[in-house]
């Protein structure tokens, strides 16, 4: 057995933030060493390269893993962790997880109150700021599993994940891409037509145009689909819009960014320690978003089974 290392292995993506990752993460290393805090650094070259080099620290007993840029190099690096733990057997509990801050989209961070400042963070880190974080599995289409740290979703919700990274890949940044997709997406909704089951009881069958699902409360640059989420509560919080006219949808919107949605007559809000999502015919068969990853389609199984990771926090 492989003897656990307290060495902290950063993962670091050299194209978050706009590619500005290196210029602020050299004074990082360097306050590392300061502080004598023992670590190593290992770079991501594609995509995905995090979930690979997750899962290879994990092997090599490496237990303090953080991902150096947005919310995407989180998600790849909880899954490479999460793979290794499935397939050996291993707690999650074993392992501590963090963000250092460079990515267009830190999101995840805002539930744990960790700051977007490195020189913060590493301070965390020296004085063994911790909490623990759920781990959430989900099950896709043709047996397909991976995990979550903080908002997912399908319909709306996936699909305008699924033009940010559009916009991303064409070289944009900035709040108002989210703005951009939100507008974008609500002018060419699409009617799913599926069944919602949580906790055993079928929550909603027929339309349905979008479904949130949190463990963290934010997403997209600071909107609150599930503003109720706690991280830690053993709970996934859904948000579902049935069928609305356009009209009283548009009028929600401001519901997004100041964290009342949940409030909102237009909506269904719930929180479960399981959830299936089944679509009820094959074209609403619709993408699955994992912290703004486009991660596979429906249908979606989600099964809380106490399992948890510990994560840097404020």
């Amino acid at each position: 057995m492989t003897e656990s290392k307290t060495t902290w292995y950063f993962i670091v993506n050299p194209r978050a933030g706009s590619g500005k990752t290196m210029s602020l993460w050299v004074p990082s290393e360097r306050m590392l060493q300061n502080l004598g805090i023992p670590f190593i650094t290992a770079m991501t070259d594609h995509k995905r390269h995090a979930t690979e080099l997750a899962k290879e620290a994990a092997a090599a007993g490496y237990r303090r893993i953080v991902a150096v840029g947005g919310d995407g190099s989180l998600h790849e690096t909880l899954n490479g962790i999460a793979q290794f733990c499935e397939e050996t057997g291993t707690d999650t509990a074993e392992f501590y997880l963090g963000v250092m801050p460079i990515g267009s989209g830190n999101d995840w961070i805002k539930s744990l109150g960790v700051p977007h400042d490195l020189d913060k963070v590493i301070r965390l880190i020296q004085n063994e700021s911790f909490g623990q974080m759920d781990v959430v599995r989900v099950l896709g289409s043709g047996g397909k599993i991976a995990w979550m740290a903080n908002v997912g979703g399908t319909g709306f919700d996936s699909h305008v994940c699924s033009r940010v990274n559009l916009q991303k890949e064409r070289g944009m940044r900035g709040k108002l891409i989210y703005l951009n997709a939100l507008r974008y997406t609500m002018m060419h909704l699409a009617q799913l037509q599926l069944k919602v089951i949580a906790d055993g009881v079928t929550v909603h069958e027929g339309i349905c145009y979008s479904i949130a699902l949190g463990n963290g409360a934010y997403s997209g640059s600071g909107m609150r689909q599930v503003p109720l989420a706690d991280i830690n509560d053993g709970l996934i919080d859904y948000m579902l819009v049935p069928k609305v006219k356009l009209s009283k949808m548009l009028k929600e919107i401001p519901r997004l960014f100041n964290g009342t949605i949940n409030e909102s007559g237009v909506v269904k809000y719930g929180r479960c320690k399981s959830l299936q999502i089944m679509p009820l015919d094959a074209a609403s068969e619709d993408i699955i978003e994992l912290d703004g990853e486009i991660v596979g389609k429906l249908p979606l199984s989600i099964e809380m089974d106490g399992r948890k990771i510990n994560v840097i926090k404020g």
